[in-house]
């Protein structure tokens, strides 16, 4: 079985929320929060198909980050490698370009939501590095 590579960004504004995106119901463990990103495409590196994927989701300009953790998980249906990267340097506005629902949510209140098993793992490292 193929692994996905996938970008994800950890992004953190000056009131250290950190902005989550909700996954659309159609897709891969839809329905789920997440933090939002996408695949890398070949020659692409990690930060610069986060750049572009938060340009195409959130419309966000991310200027700097930082390596935070790199996960694999087997879904059983689909592997994937989340190469996860703390940002706390951008610019703009976030809203949903695709229309998903997107919201900055307070570190401590990240429990609160459901995130696909993946993302168990960042959400330790968040706790660690920033909780």
């Amino acid at each position: 079985m193929k692994i996905v590579n996938v970008a994800v960004g950890v992004v953190v504004n000056e009131q250290k929320q950190i902005l989550l995106a909700k996954r659309a119901k159609e897709q891969h463990q839809g329905g789920l929060w997440e933090f939002p990103g996408g695949k890398v495409e070949l020659g692409e590196s990690t930060f610069k198909a986060l750049v572009r994927e938060f340009k195409e989701e959130v419309d966000l300009e991310l200027e700097h980050g930082q390596p935070l953790i790199l996960i694999e998980h087997d879904y059983g249906d689909k592997q994937v490698r989340l190469d996860t990267w703390l940002v706390e340097q951008f610019s703009g506005s976030a809203r949903g370009v695709e229309g998903q629902e997107v919201r900055w949510v307070p570190v401590a209140e990240l429990a609160n939501y459901e995130f696909p098993a993946a993302n168990q793992a960042i959400l330790q490292a968040i706790n660690q590095t920033l909780g």
